[in-house]
């Protein structure tokens, strides 16, 4: 910095010596200019201390603001590349500790992160066609039964779900068939669907329609539509579980038995684990409680792991519960498969 002094410009009136006795009103002046006075320039930095640097409010006292170092931004940088929200937790847990006075900075930079991409995913919900977000999967596969039969046999079953801003939407179809020396020892066929409307985040809204089919377990069809709400327990780490629970409505057509209709109530409980990025474990049970008729609980446990691209080998025990079975069928058919399942 530099201090600019002006001069006071003067104007002089110049007399000839001859003149200085003359009456002043034979005096004539004559004005003179003289040139602009020269401009000092005298730096200001010579005069002031040297300069500190200033401490930010938000630090403590004494400490100075210094960028973040090039190391942690690049670990940070790859751990936003994943787009895995765990994998970014991991790592902003890891850069808190190693760098304790970038702390407020790893936190705001995931947390900026953690934001765009909530609003970019609820954006894609709104504005997605309704089978743009369907996926799904298809198993085939062979079982060996237990119970009320002993052989083997084959089975296909079609998931699909789609996930959208307000609504969820599940279909499911399961298909199984066995014959043993040129005769039907198993058929049983499932179809099922169920819409949930979400409240919030985690409570929802769910209908359920479910049909059956098993000559084998005693009825040619059973229809049942159910209602009520559900909750998202958990929802972190990989890990899913979602409960639900309303009333029903059952009306079963048996093989020898007069068909009957009856209230029930019925809840279901759904847990999904990503154990590591390649293998899953799946817990499915659903049970309807009648107090005149039979009580049915069903529950699937189910492991999968990918072998390539969207290829994965599953094995599952899948177990059928009816508390009051047709004269000469057991209460309880258990059910292990391995299957080939194709994800889309």
């Amino acid at each position: 910095m530099r201090r600019v002094i002006p001069l006071v410009s003067l104007t002089l009136i110049a007399l000839p010596a001859h003149a200085q006795d003359v009456a002043d009103d034979d005096i004539q002046i004559v004005p003179v200019e003289l040139p602009p006075p020269p401009i000092i320039v005298v730096p200001v930095e010579q005069f002031l201390p040297p300069a500190t640097p200033v401490a930010s409010a938000h630090m403590p006292p004494g400490k100075i603001k210094r960028p973040m170092p090039d190391r942690a931004r690049q670990t940070l940088d790859a751990a936003l590349a994943t787009n895995n929200e765990g994998e970014v937790n991991t790592v902003v847990k890891y850069l808190r500790r190693s760098y304790p006075d970038h702390q407020g900075e790893f936190t705001r930079i995931a947390g900026d992160w953690k934001r765009a991409r909530e609003e970019a995913a609820i954006r894609r919900l709104q504005e997605s066609d309704f089978w743009e977000l369907a996926k799904g999967k298809i198993e085939v596969g062979g079982f060996q039964t237990t119970g009320n039969t002993n052989n083997t046999g084959v089975h296909g079953v079609i998931d699909l779900a789609r996930e959208g801003f307000s609504w969820r939407h599940k279909w499911r179809l399961n298909a199984e068939y066995q014959e043993s020396f040129g005769n039907t020892t198993r058929e049983r066929y499932v179809a099922s669907y169920e819409p949930n409307y979400k409240i919030d985040d985690r409570l929802f809204i769910f209908g359920n329609a479910l049909y059956e089919n098993d000559r084998f377990a005693g009825y040619r069809g059973r229809y049942s539509a159910a209602a009520g709400a559900g909750y998202t327990a958990i929802r972190e780490g990989g890990k899913v579980l979602n409960v639900s629970l309303g009333p029903a409505f059952r009306h079963t057509d048996f093989v020898r038995q007069p068909t009957e209709s009856d209230l029930a109530a019925r809840g279901s409980v759904e847990f999904d684990w990503r154990m590591s990025p390649t293998i899953t474990l799946d817990q499915d049970t659903s049970f309807y409680v009648q107090a005149s008729n039979s009580s049915t609980v069903t529950s699937t446990t189910a492991v999968r792991a990918r072998l390539f691209g969207p290829i994965q080998g599953q094995v599952s025990y899948l177990v059928n519960y009816e508390s009051m079975p047709p004269a000469g069928r057991k209460s309880v058919d258990t059910t292990s498969r391995a299957s080939v399942v194709y994800s889309f």
